[in-house]
């Protein structure tokens, strides 16, 4: 039915049937059977390929002289389950030779790939003998069967067999695997029986090189070595077969133009018929009555892909097809002419498509299939929403498809296909709508029923690239010639992928393609597109397709780095920490700090931390003084020894600091106060003592230090708590930031161990700390450029940079006191380390609030009952309404003596009224008819209440006593398992349904990953295979027989931790709140407790237990901190190399395979933070993308590390600040004064303000002290930044109200500094290790004919000092210049800079002088 049309003479290609032959041949011949469901559902792993040598078969129970045939199946020992397709060998005659057993010589090699890596995935081998019927016919007999592992108990693959290994078989049919009675392992069943003195000899192992022909041989298909696989050339002279050193056919490049769909009788009455039946299908499967809501068409889509006849060779692309007059309203370009259509009624596609993987080979076709997106159109008021409407539910049908295989030697042609349509099998393994009835006719034949689809096809460039590369083109140009058309279709170069489209189609954001992507016919390494994509034909084409105009899209390198990873360097906890001397402790005691006491009023003295090794929890546990007093002092901040200088000692400092569950702490400013001979690392660099600073800023007369306490007391705690403190003790470190108190600018961290706060039996402990404050710097990001960016493995992490700016002096302390026990209160759950949590037996399950529970002497519970009034408040209100005013409200819970006292209080006032009336005469009580019909109404409505309530209480009562609850002490990123014992209370079967009501708790469904976690917590439970059935909405269900009891496993595993933005926590200012007072626990944490309700449902949503899960949040480790400035509203794009897994402290030891695969979860979802293997021996990076907020926001999260696939418990927790600040990029010179402004905004209430630097020798800021900020100003502040060292540096500017010392401003400078000229170099050698130092001259000849002034600076003023800093010299004159040269403690080279400035301070000349330090 093809017919050429243009000048060019193209040949007819077609309907495409009889080219068809042979791709339906081997489509039918390699059909094979899906794995279980259950596996399907499993995230596929990397695949394994395997070689299988059957050599040969030896045996008593051969004949001699007949003739035997081996098949191979893939087998599921854990769903009993064949799966894949059965591979047969030749028929092979066994010869016997004299005293010895037949056999038969096979000599067969099998190719197969798996991704199901499970330990009961094995190959069954099956022997068949042939024989001869009486008629002639041929009957098989299955002789016997054995079973080949291909995985180990880890999913790993097994030991493989390089040697001939010998197969037991077993007697009878493979079929016998399938028995309910199979079990594994094999090798004890009793069931099976082994053949004696009959072996099968074989190989097996795995196969890299079938790794390049994944895409076209699909997995669980074994093949000989000797099969023609279509893609592959045929290997002439090898026994071994083309699977042994596969080679690929050239691809070549196909393009499909002017398409259109045809569907019959028309397209209007075809939708029309499908609506009307997938509207009656709902109806009919949801039970209901016509309700008005039809069905209607959202999108039309085209799968167009390649396929050889065993699978496709690459992911189908999916184009959007729309109706032909909507496309004709669009001016669309190319649409083929409907003339022949009849009026609009086609869907045409608008655009070419590109396909690249085409191969000559006559099993090679390319498929189409006709999708249609449906959806209901009650919320669409009965129209098409045209892809808007995201949120939703769409329901997609294939409903016609066509395969196409092109002639070897034909080239460019039009191409009419019938379409296909009902119950029969495809290559999209799809149902498919009903094709027509056959007693309808057409007018185009019978084939043609279904509809047609119609194109152009040609293949090369051809004159498409032409005309969009000359639409592009202007006068003059030159235009590059394109390449030849190709007359036939033939093998071209490799081409690379070029553009689908514009993008996705907006219903395609909320509907998924419904395959998953196969691999491309060219392998990954040379750069052949992954994925499909859908052409979005809604843009608008009267322009040239960009993709056109260039020729094919450009080929992405393997791995592209967007940032040079930086080293994974950072405050370690617990690294800085140095033992004080005894002169230094000597010095601490006599400046007066408070004295710790215990509890009998004496004093603590100081010990030397325990041996970690020596210290034990059980102990602690065992501790009769279970309240703990913690006691932090901080006493003295110093500068380090080797500290830089680049920065200026702060006059004042404050710290932050978050210890267990108590509120984070903002300490009031401490100002250093110099003592002499006071304590520190060395004699030069004392310490200063921290003295609290009153509110006029002066330092207090009190004593000197910062000391705060905290009490944590079980009485205060939750149940079960304590020993979870104490192990925050035992692990954790506390993490304290420095700031400077004035610039607000962070001057460091540090990190102590905890564990020295363990008393160990003792009544009290006391530690003395001196930590290492320091702070890191980083790189900014460098560009990667060249070849560099293409080299693997040539990227460097950049340098990141630990300065220890000082040492802050730190007293532990912990004081023991006696608990009271709390009345009342119940053991924990979570004193019982079992994880299995057990059925209720409905015995003790009282509501709480309804009863009244005592204890009782013999340790019963006795239960009194109380007033509906005392207990319901909204029962009392309701009666409180009927009251009148005047008359007092009773008591809300009032106590049973009260009310008896009043009782006989009312008795006796009318036995006095009796009496005083005398005569035995009743008197008449005023009032009583009214306050009878009060009551009367008071109780209709205690009796209306309790009707109404009467069902809610029983449920609620009946709930109660099948209700089970768990405490979980959840941790960040550390998965809690148990397991609850669930059990059927009925006598027949059910189904029961499991509903959690919270993403973070969940039923453990993967057995492998339950095996896990039983492995982890040492459980003995046995762990069940294929137990749960997901339903449509992914809720599990598992089959209860009558009575049975059953485990359920759940992982509880949070990720989330609040908050994740900080209120600038120490810069965004200053509290008052911290003091030498003591802070309780309490109950402050408990709003944090969640509450996670599970209910087991049988069928109408009776539930027969319910499990109430308690979560409690417990701090976290924080292994180690990083902080990144950033500029605000900006993106953070950072790669952190992860050091080599075995130095990271947490890994387990002795890990088999080599280094393990790094996985990474971020504590904020907003957060993309992901990892990503580059192979063995290769580094491992964290890629992290934060979205900064508005300055001076700080972004605070965490990042979990994990080397276990199932996210267990992290090996490490990363900390993470992000700073967001006004960015203001600077370009200068060396040595040199640039010169800028900044905008100053005002706030609403005028401020005194000031300006900090981190780097003052390098930036200056003019006003340089405190100056007034208007209300609702703006003011310029001039800076100048003058560095010292070339390259690339952050400082940052800080504007702090000095009244409040709130930060107002904070600003990120990104210097771009360049090396100035060099003209003159100079060398000398000085003594090192002290002296005087060393006078020097150099000379300086003005080159201008008048006077000039000129200014002095350099680099190093640490070891430089000039005699006179500015000087003026005449016109033609020379100046000697007097230098100082400092002594240095250390060997070594110096380069120092001298800058000689003009009078505008913009350098002249620089001299660099060569120090050798011997």
């Amino acid at each position: 039915m093809a017919s050429g049309r243009g000048s060019a003479p193209r040949t007819p290609a077609g309907t495409g049937a009889p080219r068809c032959s042979e791709w339906e041949r081997v489509f039918r011949q390699n059909l094979a059977v899906p794995p279980h469901d259950r596996r399907r559902r499993v995230p596929p792993a990397r695949p394994a390929a395997f070689c299988c040598g059957l050599r040969h078969l030896e045996g008593a129970a051969l004949s001699q002289g007949a003739a035997y045939q081996l098949r191979l199946s893939l087998f599921d020992a854990t769903y009993h389950h064949f799966f894949g397709r059965t591979w047969r060998s030749s028929l092979r005659v066994a010869h016997a030779a004299p005293s010895c057993l037949a056999k038969a010589v096979f000599n067969e090699t099998i190719y197969f790939h798996t991704s199901l890596s499970h330990p009961g995935i094995a190959a069954v081998v099956e022997v068949v003998a042939t024989t001869k019927k009486e008629d002639g016919s041929s009957q098989h007999l299955s002789c016997g069967f054995g079973v080949i592992p291909l995985f180990g108990s880890g999913s790993e693959v097994k030991d493989v067999a390089t040697k001939d290994r010998v197969l037991k078989l077993y007697h009878g049919t493979p079929r016998a695997l399938l028995h309910p009675r199979f079990q594994e392992p094999m090798e004890k069943n009793k069931y099976l029986t082994v053949m004696e003195k009959s072996h099968l000899q074989y190989t097996l192992k795995p196969h890299q090189p079938l790794e390049t022909i994944f895409h076209l041989l699909p997995e669980n298909l074994p093949v000989s070595g000797l099969q023609n696989i279509p893609g592959l050339l045929p290997v002439c002279g090898d026994t071994s077969g083309c699977l042994q050193k596969p080679r690929l056919m050239k691809p070549v490049t196909c393009y499909l133009e002017r398409l259109s769909v045809c569907l019959y009788p028309s397209l209007e009455e075809f939708e029309e018929e499908l609506l009307d039946l997938l509207n009656s299908d709902r109806l009919l499967q949801a039970n209901a009555a016509p309700d008005g809501d039809g069905m209607v068409v959202r999108e039309r889509r085209l799968h167009v892909g390649v396929h050889n006849g065993l699978c496709f060779v690459q992911a189908p692309q999916v184009a959007v097809l729309v109706p032909e007059a909507e496309a004709a309203r669009g001016g669309c370009m190319g649409v083929p002419s409907s003339g022949a259509r009849g009026a609009g009624q086609a869907l045409v596609l608008r655009s070419r498509i590109h396909l690249s993987e085409m191969v000559p080979h006559p099993a090679f076709g390319i498929c189409f299939q006709l999708e249609y997106v449906l959806c209901s159109a009650g919320r669409a008021g009965g129209k098409a929403l045209a892809g808007s409407a995201r949120g939703e539910a769409a329901d997609m049908r294939s409903v016609r498809w066509a395969l196409w295989s092109p002639e070897l030697g034909a080239g460019e042609a039009d191409v009419v296909l019938p379409l296909r349509g009902g119950a029969r099998r495809g290559p999209c393994q799809t149902l498919v709508y009903r094709a027509p009835p056959g007693s309808r006719s057409s007018r185009k034949g019978k084939h043609m029923e279904s509809g047609t689809v119609q194109f152009h096809v040609s293949t090369g460039s051809e004159e498409h690239a032409v005309t969009a590369a000359q639409s592009l083109c202007k006068d003059g140009d030159e235009v590059e010639k394109p390449p030849t058309p190709s007359p036939s279709l033939v093998a071209l170069p490799t081409t690379v992928a070029s553009p689908r489209g514009p993008g996705l189609s907006m219903s395609q954001l909320s509907v998924s393609p419904p395959r998953a992507g196969r691999r491309s016919l060219v392998p990954p390494a040379r750069g052949s597109r992954q994925d499909g994509a859908i052409t979005h034909l809604e843009a608008d084409l009267s322009l040239p397709d960009p993709g056109h105009c260039t020729g094919d899209q450009l080929q992405a390198v393997p791995f592209t780095p967007l940032q040079v990873p930086i080293a994974a360097v950072g405050l370690q906890a617990g690294s800085s920490h140095t033992v004080l001397s005894r002169a230094s402790l000597a010095h601490l005691h006599a400046a007066g700090f408070p004295e710790i006491l215990d509890r009998n009023q004496e004093p603590v003295e100081v010990s030397e931390p325990a041996d970690p090794a020596s210290v034990s929890l059980q102990l602690e546990e065992a501790d009769p003084l279970q309240g703990n007093e913690i006691i932090l002092q901080f006493l003295a901040f110093g500068r380090d020894a080797q500290g830089s200088v680049e920065w200026t000692w702060p006059r004042t400092i404050f710290l932050t600091f978050q210890f267990y569950r108590f509120p984070p702490v903002t300490t009031p400013r401490l100002q250093l106060v110099s003592r002499e001979g006071g304590p520190g690392s060395g004699l030069a660099v004392p310490a200063q003592l921290l003295v609290r600073v009153n509110q006029d800023g002066t330092p207090s007369t009190g004593l000197p230090g910062l000391q705060l306490k905290y009490m944590v007391d079980p009485a205060f705690l939750r149940a079960g708590e304590q020993r979870w403190f104490l192990r925050y003790l035992a692990e954790h470190s506390l993490q304290v930031d420095v700031w400077d108190g004035d610039s607000l600018l962070l001057v460091g961290s540090a990190a102590v161990k905890l564990e020295p706060l363990l008393r160990q039996g003792r009544a009290a402990v006391r530690t003395h700390h001196e930590l290492e404050v320091a702070t890191t710097e980083y790189e900014p990001d460098a560009t990667v450029m060249g070849q560099e960016a293409l080299r693997h493995g040539a990227l460097r992490p950049l340098g990141v940079h630990v300065v220890v700016r000082g040492r802050l002096h730190l007293c532990l302390a912990n004081v023991g006191h006696p608990c009271e026990d709390t009345p009342g209160q119940l053991p924990s759950p979570l004193l019982s380390r079992s994880r299995i949590v057990p059925m209720p037996d409905g015995a003790g399950n009282v509501p709480a609030g309804s009863w009244v529970s005592l204890n009782a002497a013999g340790g019963g519970r006795v239960s009194r009952a109380r007033r509906l009034v005392d207990v319901d408040a909204e029962l009392a209100a309701a009666l409180r309404s009927r009251w009148p005013e005047a008359r007092v409200a009773p008591p809300a819970a009032a106590s049973e003596a009260a009310a008896a006292r009043r009782r006989k209080l009312r008795r006796m006032a009318l036995v006095r009224q009796q009496e005083d009336a005398g005569g035995g005469r009743t008197p008449q009580l005023t009032g009583w008819p009214e306050q009878r019909a009060r009551l009367m109404r008071d109780l209709q409505i205690i009796d209306a209440y309790r009707e109404h309530t009467k069902g809610e209480s029983i449920s609620q009562m009946l709930s109660q006593a099948i209700t089970v609850t768990r405490t979980v002490h959840a941790v960040l990123g550390t998965a809690e398992f148990f397991e609850f014992t669930l059990k059927n209370p009925y006598g027949i079967q059910h189904t029961v349904t499991i509903e959690v009501d919270h993403p973070e708790l969940s039923v453990i469904l993967d057995p492998r990953e339950w095996r896990h976690f039983k492995e982890l917590t040492k459980s003995v439970t046995p762990v069940e295979e294929e137990m749960f059935h997901l339903r449509d909405d992914l809720r599990p269900q598992v089959y209860l027989r009558p009575n049975e009891t059953v485990r359920i496993p759940f992982k509880y595993q949070t990720f989330s931790a609040d908050p994740a933005v900080v209120a600038a926590q120490g810069p965004a200012g200053l509290g008052a709140g911290a003091d030498t007072a003591v802070h309780p626990i309490g109950k402050s944490g408990a709003g944090q407790t969640k509450h996670i309700q599970v209910s087991f449902q049988v069928s109408g949503g009776k539930p027969i237990a319910l499990l109430r899960v308690k979560v409690e949040p417990q701090p976290h480790v924080v292994d180690q901190t990083f902080r990144f400035y950033h500029p605000e509203l900006t993106f953070l794009k950072k790669s952190i190399r992860l050091p080599p897994w075995h130095t990271l402290p947490g890994t387990p030891v002795g890990m088999q395979g080599g280094e393990p695969e790094m996985y990474v979860r971020c504590s904020d979802p907003d957060i993309i933070c992901e990892t990503k293997t580059m192979g063995p021996g290769e580094p491992q990076d964290i890629f992290l993308k934060v979205a900064g907020g508005p300055s001076p926001q700080i972004k605070k999260f965490f990042v979990a590390i994990y080397t276990d696939p199932w996210l267990a418990a992290p090996i490490q927790i990363w900390q993470f600040y992000l700073h967001s600040l006004q960015r203001l990029d600077v370009s200068c010179t060396t040595g040199q004064l640039t010169r800028l402004s900044l905008l100053l905004r005002g706030t609403p209430a005028p401020r005194r303000v000031q300006a900090f630097t981190s780097h003052p020798q390098e930036l200056e800021v003019d006003p340089d002290g405190a100056f007034l900020l208007p209300a609702n100003g703006i003011q310029d502040l001039y800076v100048g930044v003058r560095p010292r060292r070339a390259g690339s540096r952050f400082i940052y500017l800080n504007l702090v109200d000095v009244e409040s010392h709130q930060l107002v401003s904070s600003w990120l400078l990104c210097l771009a500094c360049r090396q100035p000229l060099i003209s003159k170099a100079f060398e000398i050698s000085l003594p090192a290790g002290g002296g005087r130092g060393c006078n020097k001259r150099i000379t300086y000849t003005n080159p201008y004919p008048s006077p000039r002034l000129y200014f002095l600076c350099t680099n190093r003023p640490d070891l430089l000092q000039f005699k006179e800093d500015s000087f003026e010299v005449a016109g033609g004159e020379v100046y000697t210049i007097g230098l100082r040269f400092a002594p240095s403690q250390s060997t070594g080279e110096e380069e120092i800079l001298i800058h000689i400035n003009d009078h505008e301070d913009k350098n002249e000349e620089t001299f660099c002088v060569k120090v050798l330090y011997q």
